[in-house]
Formats: C-alpha cells, structure tokens, sequence
C-alpha cells in the first residue's frame, strides 16, 4: 500500500476522538516495507508519529516518516514530535499538509530542516484537508466544522402535516447517521425537535470505546422538560442547554427561568447563558465560537427547520447531509428542512455545488457543499413574526 494512503487510513481511526487536536496517522518506511506505524488515539495520548517511531524501534534510523500533518515542535500535552523524529535518527519526513496552529505552522518542518532531516509537503494533501477538515476549520475560523443532516421526501417534507417523521428513511440511512454522529465532537438541535421527538441523540450500537459526541441543544427561553430523554441520568452529563442570558432580576418571567434554570442544573445538565441575537434567541455565532473555545473540531446539526435557516442566515454551515426518501407526503402544512422566511427571488438563494451522490437504498445522500463565488448566506430574517407557527420555538 500507499505509505500515505497507508497514513490517511489509520487517522480515519481516530476521527470524533482527538479532539482539540487533530485526527493524524503516520508510518515509518525503509525502502518499499512499512516498520511501523500508529494514529494519535486520543488528547492527551501518545502523537502518531511517537507511535510509528515507537513501533519501528531501531529501524526508524535512516528510515523516511510519512504523516498525514506537519509534526509539531511545542510542548503540550505531550513532548514536540519533532524532537523524537530527531532522536529517531530519521532521515525524511513527507507530511500531506502544514499545521495552521500558530504554534506549529512552518516551525515543525523548519526544526527537522535545521536538523538535516530532509522535508517533503504536498503529498495527499486534498485527502488530508478533507480528513481534518474540523481541525482546520477551527483553526481557521475559531469555530468547528459544521454539518448538517436531514432526511426529506421526494416533495420536500420532513415530516407529515400531523408531525409523523418516523420513518421517512430507510434502514441503511438511518444505520449512516450514527457513522455521522460517531465522527462528530457533538450534535446540535433545536428545542423544537427535542419537543416534537423526544431524542437521545447517541451513537448506536454504542462504538467500543463508548465514546459518545456531546449533545447541545439551542434552547433559548429554557423550555427543556425535565422528563426528557436528554434530562437522564445518563445523558444529562454529557448535554449542554445553549440559552439567552437574561438579568432581569425583577422580572416574574424571570424568576420562573430561574427555577427552571435551578430544575435542569440538578439533573446534571450543563446550562449555557449566550448573548440574544435581534429576534432574541439565542446568538448562534456566539454559541459555536463558544464550541471552538471548547477545542470542538466538528460539529453536527439534526434540526429543526428554524435552527438550520438561522445556520445558514449566520453562514455558519459548511456541508449538508441531505437524505432524499422515495416517498410523497404533500400538504401545505406538512414541513420542509428549512423553514424562517426565506429568500424573496430567485436570484438571492445562495448556490450550492452536489460534491457526492451516494444510493443507500431505497434513499439517495447528497453531499453539498457553498459554492466559492455564490452568496454567502441567506439573507438574514428581520421579522420575529415570521417565526410564529407550530414551529416557532424551534430554537
């Protein structure tokens, strides 16, 4: 195999579990065999190259090291990679891209180059970009990679005119959410789904290391239940209540936060205050500036309509996940992905590029992504009237 190819596909190993750091592979080659190799398990663990060094032993001198991102020369959790590939006695690096981290960016290939360890860039770079996407995004942007995922009918609906959503997907659909979920840092929803559909928003079967992506929900006046599923005891712990901050102490309505507030911390759930946006709910840029603070690399959205139109007004969406059902369901009433207003004309909506299609029958995935040169965003709502309706506390 491919020594990067062979790199790439070990650091998919680690995707959803690295976080704030980067999900990264590398391998140690003398000629054409590979002598060791290893992933970055887990913050605070052994970096991939310690562990592909550690696997060669003795071999790694003269030996060339193939990683999928530039070796790091800073003192973290762990000793700068650069210093082991030194001792390693080493001979080549080739790494896919460079490191954007301020504290890494250049210094780990100008430290090997001062060392006489011959450095190579480039080399998969378009696979790697896509593999540490989150990593580089927040790097990039100071907050995570955000996708977002909903299932629809042929006709557009997500859900019936009385609310039925389960199921418009088929098995193997639903089977590749919990592959989205298990690679997200977390997953975000509105109150208004957590009301309509009561979810747990795990990975399912539990992956054998139990890890779990953090769940938070955009819930701005507090209207969490406390008998919901994400309020258990074995939830609570790992959910966050993303909410307005209010100090208007004399205010009755406030006072009933209050104790609400009071409810929900005692159940175990992480409350979040945020400033307001214009409408009053909860500032969305706010809240996932606050998941890049938290080192959160990618972040994944299941709804509802209003918390993803709010996404894409902020321009906050990097990639959707749309599955497309064989189904009719119709209704003027029945609900779309996207609610909020909406554009006026044609030529306002912004353009997306279809970067994959894939069949998971009877359903077909499309991948899409922002074109460079469309409209950024669309066109933010200015009318807190047009969020009145079934759905109007969904965020």
């Amino acid at each position: 195999m491919d020594p990067m190819a062979r790199a790439l596909e070990l650091a998919t190993r680690a995707l959803g579990r690295t976080a704030p750091n980067p999900p990264v592979g590398a391998v140690v080659v003398r000629g054409r065999e590979i002598v060791g190799e290893g992933y970055h398990v887990a913050a605070g663990q052994p970096h991939a190259e310690a562990v592909a060094l550690a696997a060669a032993g003795t071999r790694a001198r003269g030996a060339t090291l193939v990683v999928t991102l530039e070796p790091c020369a800073h003192h973290g959790r762990t000793p700068p990679c650069t210093e082991a590939i030194i001792a390693a006695g080493i001979a080549e690096v080739r790494h896919a891209i460079d490191d954007p981290d301020p504290r890494v960016s250049g210094r780990g290939a100008r430290a090997l180059g001062a060392a006489g360890v011959r450095v190579v860039a480039g080399e998969r770079a378009e696979e790697a970009a896509e593999l540490l996407r989150g990593y580089l995004a927040r790097q990039r942007t100071g907050r995570p990679w955000v996708s977002a995922k909903y299932a629809m009918s042929l006709d557009g609906k997500t859900a019936t005119r009385t609310g039925d959503s389960r199921w418009i997907s088929g098995g193997a659909s639903r089977a590749y959410v919990h592959t989205l979920r298990d690679r997200a840092d977390a997953i975000v929803v509105g109150i208004g789904t957590v009301l309509a559909d009561d979810p747990s928003l795990t990975v399912r079967p539990a992956p054998p290391d139990g890890r779990q992506p953090r769940r938070v929900v955009v819930d701005s006046q507090l209207r969490m239940p406390p008998a919901a599923a994400l309020a258990g005891p074995g939830l609570a712990p790992g959910t966050t209540i993303a909410h307005v901050a209010n100090d208007r102490s004399g205010d009755p309505a406030d006072r009933d936060r209050r104790r609400r507030a009071e409810v929900l911390r005692d159940r175990g759930l992480e409350l979040l205050p945020l400033p307001p946006d214009p409408a009053g709910r909860v500032d969305l840029g706010s809240l996932f500036a606050e998941l890049g603070r938290r080192g959160l690399n990618e972040v994944l959205v299941e709804g509802g309509g209003e918390l993803l139109a709010g996404l894409l007004a902020a321009g906050l969406v990097d990639e959707i996940e749309a599955c497309i059902a064989p189904v009719l369901l119709g209704g003027d009433q029945a609900p779309s992905p996207i609610r909020g207003q909406g554009v006026a004309h044609l030529v306002e909506a912004p353009r997306w590029a279809i970067v994959e299609v894939t069949p998971r029958v009877p359903d077909i995935w499309l991948r899409a992504r922002p074109q460079p040169d469309a409209p950024p965003a669309m066109p933010p709502d200015p009318s807190p009237e047009s969020f009145a309706g079934s759905e109007a506390g969904d965020v």
